[in-house]
């Protein structure tokens, strides 16, 4: 029997290759050398644990001979094993090894040459160009032609063949079996359960069992992100670290000059926050490049930038199943939908969006381009946001929506009307006193809406009032002033009724009737202190939206009412020399140089968050949702009262130092207000005008030049 130079019996005469017994001796040793806080006994247990063959013991002795450090790196994977058990017999030398790129530990590591890195990250050092997508990614497989695809790729084309459900040939889910048909991934739904974390019934996975969790409510692993310090999900794993979604976003889109070419590109290098140095410059792969554009960003679709999607998507949208090119009438639409400031909010519109619906219907010729069409659709609201995108992009006509709703609403009034008598009388109030003013009202005004509910509450009140009497046994004819003064105590808004008495008495329908209107309501002030404390505020204070700070300082400094906040134009606004106007009426006004760059701010960007569809050329000051149309005053008082601003107290202390400090007349004309109204805010600020006149005649002086 031979035997080797340490006397061990050998299996095989001449065999000089070391025995099992001297390679489990020199591993023993080396691990005593490296970790001198077990004793002998505990690092022979913790081999003879890991050794579980001697295909186990020969990979050890190749990565001992090849490394002799092998237990810190924890490559191959078998030597990350033996540092973990050794570490769980009480070692206090070693540490558990960590992938070298990014960083995460307890994962099998393999040899590359920049350490012992995971599977992910040993992939990401062998990259090229996907034969497939043409994107450079990790080679995961290669197909026919030798060529390499990425792992996306690769799982698209694994396991294709048609589906039993909608025929097309495509990646199977699930596979047929007891007389279910092949069930592609477009075509297979999760089943659906009560989610045992938020309660809502959704699709879920392990639907079967007790604890059902939807996706949105399934764990994921998080990580401290190397950049942020939260504790998050990663989107990524850099050579720095961990990266939650927040940090790679930022990352993407963030620009600098490049230290080596000087070019605006995206830095990689060195990892972290200080990279000052591109892809191409630093020797690395260009990732995350659109394949469309080039630009280095988050991708969406296909390899492409969300900008480039959402113009694949609005054209595949507007040009139908069939392709082809988009209608001529169309354009507009769509360059405004590209245009979109935030492209992933017109993504989602694109996606979700009940109006994209009916804008495809609209392009096929499916449902025609007009009012009528839309609203005939039942999906209201829907159809009254596309028909904003369409009058905006010129497809269709403008019309007055406020004022086509109430023409809309007197029609259902007058149907739920039952007394043919009653009804005959509304009908001709409504037409001839109440919308009949609405209508010139709309004619002369230049404002973008038409504001309805004083005619609204006017018809109302007439309704309710003839119905009132018709309760009590009385006709409008046979009404005596004791009905009025019974029917004015029934609710603060019965006063509603005395344009339609008045009418009525005028008409001969009754006789002539005593109601008073109602009472108004002066309200109270904010002091002049907390006013300017405000004001500085909002002048001040970045961290306020841009669209408050402007709003809430025409407010407090101008005594603007919301209604003409809401409807300023970028027109209004001018810049002279070094100063900045606004026009409320027929002449500039001008304003403090903080409040000049917030109104210069608005006219150059623009409201940050607009409608899909909003086009890009700016005619409002402050902009809403609705594409061409600006923002409701309800919504900007609401965004205001939400700052702590009392808008009504602001305003009335604004008004109040004004007519203290300036005639009425002048008030009336710089503010555009009537000369009625400016008297009033004089009386209540107790200024006395009266000698103005008599002034200005005996000053000699009072004209230029002279």
């Amino acid at each position: 029997m031979a035997h080797c130079p340490q006397g061990h019996e050998l299996t095989s005469h001449g065999d000089k290759r070391p025995c099992p017994a001297c390679r489990r001796d020199t591993l023993i040793r080396h691990v005593i050398a490296a970790d001198r806080s077990l004793l002998a006994g505990e690092a022979a247990a913790a081999v003879d644990a890991v050794v579980t063959s001697p295909a186990v013991l020969r990979e050890l002795a190749g990565a001992l001979a090849a490394d002799p450090d092998m237990l810190r790196h924890g490559a191959p994977p078998v030597a990350g094993r033996l540092a973990a058990e050794l570490i769980a017999r009480g070692s206090t030398t070693l540490t558990m090894p960590a992938c070298a790129r990014c960083g995460r530990t307890r994962m099998p590591l393999y040899r590359t040459p920049g350490g012992g890195m995971c599977k992910p990250c040993t992939a990401r050092q062998h990259t090229a160009e996907c034969a497939r997508c043409g994107e450079v990614k990790a080679v995961a497989g290669r197909d026919a032609a030798r060529r390499p695809i990425c792992e996306r790729c690769r799982r698209r084309d694994r396991g294709h063949r048609p589906c039993g459900i909608c025929g097309k040939t495509a990646s199977i889910a699930v596979r047929g079996r007891d007389g279910m048909p092949d069930t592609c991934v477009s075509c297979y739904q999760m089943p659906s359960a009560v989610c045992s974390v938020c309660g809502k019934h959704r699709e879920c996975n392990f639907a079967a069992s007790d604890h059902p969790v939807c996706p949105s409510c399934t764990p994921r692993p998080t990580a401290r992100c190397a950049r942020c310090g939260q504790d998050r999900p990663p989107q990524a794993r850099w050579p720095e670290g961990p990266v939650c979604d927040p940090c790679y976003a930022a990352a993407l889109k963030r620009r600098v000059r490049c230290a080596s070419c000087g070019q605006l590109r995206r830095p990689v290098s060195p990892p972290g926050l200080d990279a000052d140095t591109c892809a191409s410059c630093a020797g690395q792969p260009v990732t995350c490049a659109c394949t469309d554009c080039g630009i280095e960003d988050k991708l969406y679709e296909r390899g492409r930038c969300e900008r480039c999607s959402l113009r694949l998507r609005a054209a595949a949208l507007l040009t139908g199943p069939g392709g082809g090119d988009i209608p001529a009438t169309l354009l507009p639409v769509f360059e405004a939908i590209c245009a979109a400031r935030t492209p992933k909010s017109a993504l989602n519109w694109l996606r979700r969006g009940g109006g994209a619906v009916i804008l495809a219907q609209v392009a096929s010729g499916t449902l025609p381009a007009t009012h009528q069409a839309l609203d005939a659709c039942p999906r209201r609201r829907a159809a009254d946001q596309l028909r904003q995108v369409l009058v905006a992009g010129g497809v269709l006509e403008p019309r007055d929506e406020e004022l086509t709703r109430t023409e809309q609403w007197l029609t259902a009034l007058l149907a739920s009307i039952g007394a043919g008598e009653h009804r005959r009388i509304v009908h001709a109030f409504a037409t001839w006193h109440a919308m009949r003013r609405l209508r010139r009202a709309a004619a002369a005004s230049q404002r973008p809406r038409t504001y309805t509910a004083h005619a609204r509450n006017t018809i109302k009140a007439a309704a309710r009032f003839l119905r009132w009497l018709d309760e009590r046994g009385s006709t409008l004819p046979g009404c005596g002033q004791r009905d009025i003064d019974d029917w004015l105590a029934t609710g603060p808004g019965a006063c509603d009724v005395r344009e339609f008495l008045t009418w009525a008495a005028h008409c001969g329908h009754c006789p002539a009737l005593d109601v008073h209107g109602p009472l108004r309501n002066t309200g109270t002030a904010i002091s002049d202190s907390q006013r300017w404390d405000l004001a500085a505020r909002l002048l001040h204070d970045d961290s306020i939206d841009v669209t408050d700070r402007a709003a809430g300082c025409l407010v407090l400094l101008y005594g603007q009412t919301m209604t003409r906040i809401a409807a300023l134009t970028t027109s209004q606004i001018s810049r002279h020399d070094d100063s900045v106007a606004i026009r409320f009426g027929q002449h500039d006004v001008p304003v403090p140089g903080p409040l000049g760059d917030l109104l210069l701010t608005l006219v150059t960007d623009g409201k940050p968050n607009t409608g899909t569809g909003t086009p890009a050329e700016r005619t409002w000051l402050f902009p809403g949702l609705l594409p061409g149309r600006p923002i409701t005053p309800a919504r900007l008082a609401q965004r205001l009262r939400a700052l702590g601003i009392p808008v009504q107290a602001g305003r009335r202390a604004a008004l109040t130092d004004l007519a203290a400090r300036m005639p009425a007349a002048v008030l009336a004309d710089l503010l555009a207000i009537r000369p009625g109204t400016a008297v009033r805010w004089m009386h209540q600020a107790g200024a006395d005008w009266t000698r103005y006149a008599a002034e200005l005649a005996r000053d000699r002086n009072h004209q230029p030049g002279e």
